[in-house]
């Protein structure tokens, strides 16, 4: 209820309210709970806060969140250099990489091209990704999501990079594992049909 918060509890259900995926509910359970808290758990969570802040920074070659000089996958020498893999952000990066299958590079755009948002390409990081496309570089693989933006963006980079020479691939994708085809959206169902292989 209105005014039954203090205002340092409001204050903090209002901090966490401001986090994208947190309600007014998960808010003030968050809050309630950083109360319940012991005195140096809070310190230790409001260090992690603050540590987190100064020590990561952006990685001058590939644009994921790193602590040290590089990224881990940027100073790994083992990785094939001549292959690309470029995603909206690092929690993308995190997914493929817990495949264990992709032993390429990443390029970390930043977002993608939405203009409705007053996202323009200058916004994004196209331009350190066209610096990285050297003589050494074979493959350029686009793995920004199937939204509309994401489309937009893919194709965008496509134009871009075709070109310079360098294969451009996107990912496939259609119909998941044990999906029913009768409850398959249009969009969904082409793409499964456009993206079909061999077998």
């Amino acid at each position: 209820m209105p005014g039954s918060l203090t205002p340092a509890l409001e204050r903090l259900a209002g901090r966490f309210a401001s986090m994208p995926g947190i309600g007014r509910k998960s808010a003030l359970r968050l809050a309630y709970h950083v109360l319940e808290m012991d005195e140096s758990e809070v310190r230790e969570f409001a260090d992690a806060l603050l540590c987190a802040k100064e020590s990561i920074h952006i990685c001058p070659v590939c644009m994921n969140f790193c602590e040290g000089a590089l990224c881990p996958v940027c100073a790994d020498a083992s990785r094939d250099r001549s292959v690309i893999c470029v995603v909206e952000d690092s929690k993308a990066v995190k997914a493929i990489e817990d495949l264990n299958e992709y032993r390429g590079l990443f390029h970390i755009l930043h977002g993608v091209i939405s203009p409705v948002d007053g996202i323009g390409p200058e916004k994004l990081k196209i331009k350190e990704l066209l610096a990285r496309l050297t003589p050494e570089v074979r493959e350029v693989i686009l793995a920004t999501n199937p939204s509309v933006e994401g489309e937009a963006t893919a194709m965008y980079l496509s134009r871009l990079i075709r070109p310079l020479g360098v294969k451009v691939t996107r990912l496939a994708y259609g119909l998941p594992v044990g999906a029913t085809l009768e409850y398959a959206d249009g969009v969904t169902l082409l793409k499964a049909f456009e993206g079909r292989t061999e077998i």
